[in-house]
């Protein structure tokens, strides 16, 4: 279904997998990759947003690093270069990056000029910070590691935005969600999903901690929130 398209930057140029709903214009969705690059999980999320109407577009975000990333959690091997990857990933050079994105895409004549976020995992932090730090819309953030310490960012947001956090997340501890909680709760433009039982990554389809039914509410909840951000 989908396409590549280029992505310029002050700081070189990347590539974005790009996936057209049947009808356009149509609001923009940007979908920010884990740790495993522009992978078949995310190219299938993309295409399924663009199923569901919108024009959805995922950016290799890791192109400073390495253009080209596509890999999965099926392997030990796979594990340790992803986790490379993420500790030599810059997080604020993929904000601008993102943003970029957003600049892109609005542009486009397919587009209503409306433009969400979500984001898994690294992702689920870039897609909060997207919501602090660029013009998108709304963002929606899967499990995003490493909240806890920027949660001052988007405190005081006037743009809405939904987390999805698993209680049982290994990489995100329950003072961390406790801390996001506290932190955010107050801010009526800020949606919080609990997923009990759950761990890190439950709405990954074919991962170790995948879990169909809160997958599927989960998604749901997402889509139910863009169609009214982006739509109404």
């Amino acid at each position: 279904m989908g396409e590549r398209i280029t992505i310029t930057t002050p700081d070189g140029a990347f590539e974005a997998y790009l996936a057209k709903p049947a009808s356009t214009p149509a609001p923009v969705i940007v979908v920010i990759q884990e740790i495993f690059g522009v992978n078949a999980v995310m190219r299938e999320i993309t295409d399924g947003l663009a199923a569901q109407g919108f024009l959805a577009v995922c950016p290799d975000l890791f192109w400073r690093i390495e253009p080209g990333i596509d890999i999965t959690d099926q392997s030990e091997a796979e594990w340790k270069r992803a986790f490379e990857l993420f500790n030599a990933f810059d997080v604020d050079a993929g904000v601008r990056d993102i943003q970029a994105t957003i600049e892109a895409v609005r542009d486009r004549p397919d587009c209503t000029r409306r433009v969400g976020a979500v984001g898994f995992c690294l992702g689920g932090l870039l897609a909060f910070l997207t919501i602090a730090r660029t013009d998108a819309d709304a963002s929606v953030s899967y499990y995003g590691v490493g909240i806890e310490n920027r949660v001052g960012e988007a405190v005081k947001t006037a743009k809405p935005l939904l987390l999805h956090i698993a209680e049982e997340d290994q990489f995100v501890p329950k003072e961390a969600q406790a801390a996001i909680r506290e932190a955010l709760n107050s801010n009526p433009m800020i949606t919080i999903f609990s997923y009990p039982g759950r761990d890190h990554a439950f709405a990954r389809v074919g991962g170790q901690h995948y879990h169909e039914a809160d997958a599927r509410l989960a998604g749901q909840r997402t889509l139910e929130f863009f169609k009214t951000q982006l739509t109404a």
